[in-house]
């Protein structure tokens, strides 16, 4: 199995070694290994995790969601359909998002073609 250093780890997940000490320390992820001297060591598994948490933050997932998620990930309380509930309802808000920046899409492009006409019929 690869191992990364931490400055590894952080290039592979575009995240700083200090925001990696922090998810690592909420308990996004981890506990990671640690060499005899003391330095963490990140496994695939740590890496591809990191990953998933980055695309979801980026989906717009806070961290309190990120947390609940990992909450419903360790305690199988109410298996997977925990997970799926929160992923629906957070998708369901994106798509709103999403919308309405596609509205917004559309009322910049109709200006910018509006005002670029007028531009043009002033030279």
């Amino acid at each position: 199995m690869t191992t990364y250093a931490p400055a590894e780890a952080s290039e592979e997940t575009g995240l700083s070694l200090d925001t990696l000490r922090y998810y690592e320390r909420l308990g996004l992820f981890g506990p990671v290994e640690r060499t005899s001297t003391g330095q963490r060591v990140y496994s695939e598994w740590d890496v591809a995790w990191v990953r998933l948490l980055v695309c979801l933050r980026n989906a717009g997932l806070g961290i309190a969601d990120l947390q609940r998620f990992m909450g419903r990930m360790r305690d199988h309380t109410d298996g997977p359909a925990g997970l799926v509930e929160l992923l629906e309802d957070h998708r369901t808000r994106l798509r709103g998002e999403v919308t309405k920046l596609n509205l917004a899409l559309d009322v910049l492009d109709d200006k910018i073609t509006y005002y670029g006409n007028q531009a043009a019929q002033k030279k």
